[in-house]
């Protein structure tokens, strides 16, 4: 594999291990998979690369597990040796399928649950692994990122206290605000964009899917979105347009103001296909909101592409929207736990990320550079290339 090549010259940090908590064990074993075969592709081109401790093996994943008492109460656990390894915690902290009892009375995982066990198998590892690595997809707290008023600021004391317990390394994706890293200025922190892997997916998925300037629009839903919006439609050439929510700043409701309108600043999208993008669909209000207006301003196709599909208030509202033809695609990322009822709608088109992923941990365990994976644009500027030499 191309993207494994610089690697190769440069020793592992140390005898590769992931451990994939409970939450994020089917994805562990996709990104494990990928990186069993891409070793053995490098061995079969360099077989001095067999001789290194620990470099080829069948799987890369540790036995752990975090079991629970009657109280609810819990413990970590790693039942085989990962002294002297580069271990990589993978952790979806998102995962609310998961259950467990407290006095009888069954209890869903919440994002403090899964950050608790997290924790957990960092202290059965620490003193032992020679290097400590977190791969948070969804920042534990990443919404939380800034005070208004007298707030608690919970992502930066997360990131110190994981850092203060041995951790060299965290690896996200697509931060809701990649400055919480402040927080830790002295330690490895890397947010990662699945731009190439959402434009994959819409070619993938989508017929007749043009990408051109007459064709085609990207709109980012809010001021926060603004940064992903300028880099896709700088990488593909096409212009964008934006909303801004108007907010009623004198009530609060879900700890929150209430959105009054979203106002919108940009070109006429008549015509044109549209991609809504954002980092979240939490409860989808906001995007569907916006799908609805750009479908009003005369816009074709509404493409709605989110790294993380939360849907906390599930899927009737976008399998109404759909039915109206308010939207076209809904496509997010693997990267956190998806209802299964998600992955039947017709509306729907996943973004994988496993791969990415086992790139970044290879590179990382080389600790080679990674400025490629954090700015893709080689690689999105190779795809188009592919797509433009397919129509001729």
């Amino acid at each position: 594999m191309s993207e494994y090549e610089n690697n190769e010259h440069i020793l592992p940090v140390g005898p590769l291990k992931i451990a994939a908590l409970e939450g994020c064990r089917e994805f562990g074993q996709a990104v494990n998979r990928h990186l069993v075969a891409s070793r053995r592709e490098a061995v079969s081109d360099n077989t001095d690369l067999a001789s290194l401790p620990g470099y080829l093996e069948d799987s890369y994943l540790l036995d752990c597990r975090c079991p629970r008492f009657g109280t609810g109460e819990g413990k970590g656990q790693i039942n085989e040796s990962v002294r002297g390894t580069d271990l990589y915690i993978l952790v979806d902290v998102c995962n609310y399928s998961l259950t467990y009892t407290v006095c009888g009375h069954e209890n869903h995982m919440s994002p403090d649950n899964h950050y608790q066990d997290l924790k957990r198998i960092i202290s059965a590892a620490t003193g032992k692994a020679k290097r400590i690595n977190v791969v948070m997809p969804f920042l534990y707290e990443g919404r939380q990122h800034k005070r208004a008023k007298r707030e608690s600021l919970d992502c930066s004391l997360a990131l110190q206290e994981l850092t203060d317990m041995g951790v060299s390394n965290i690896i996200t994706f697509d931060a809701h605000d990649p400055r919480v890293q402040n927080a830790i200025p002295l330690k490895g922190f890397d947010t990662f964009m699945p731009t190439y892997q959402f434009l994959k997916a819409l070619l993938d998925n989508v017929e007749d899917f043009r990408l051109d300037n007459d064709h085609l629009m990207i709109i980012s839903p809010d001021e926060g979105a603004m940064g992903r919006a300028v880099y896709f439609s700088n990488i593909l050439g096409i212009d964008m347009g934006m909303f801004y929510k108007r907010r009623d700043y004198s009530t609060i409701i879900n700890g929150k103001n209430p959105i009054v309108a979203h106002e919108f600043l940009g070109d006429s999208v008549e015509g044109k296909d549209v991609i809504v993008i954002d980092d979240m669909i939490s409860s989808g209000e906001s995007m569907l909101d916006v799908a609805r207006q750009v479908k009003a301003r005369g816009a074709k196709r509404v493409f709605v592409c989110t790294t993380f599909g939360l849907f906390t208030d599930g899927f009737a509202k976008f399998d109404e929207y759909y039915e109206k033809g308010y939207i076209s695609k809904v496509v997010t990322t693997n990267l956190n736990y998806r209802n299964p009822d998600l992955l039947s709608k017709p509306y729907y088109a996943e973004a994988d990320m496993t791969r990415f992923l086992a790139i970044i941990i290879e590179a990382l365990n080389h600790d080679a550079t990674l400025g490629k994976m954090e700015t893709p644009t080689e690689k999105i500027n190779e795809l188009l290339e592919s797509v433009r030499a397919q129509k001729q």
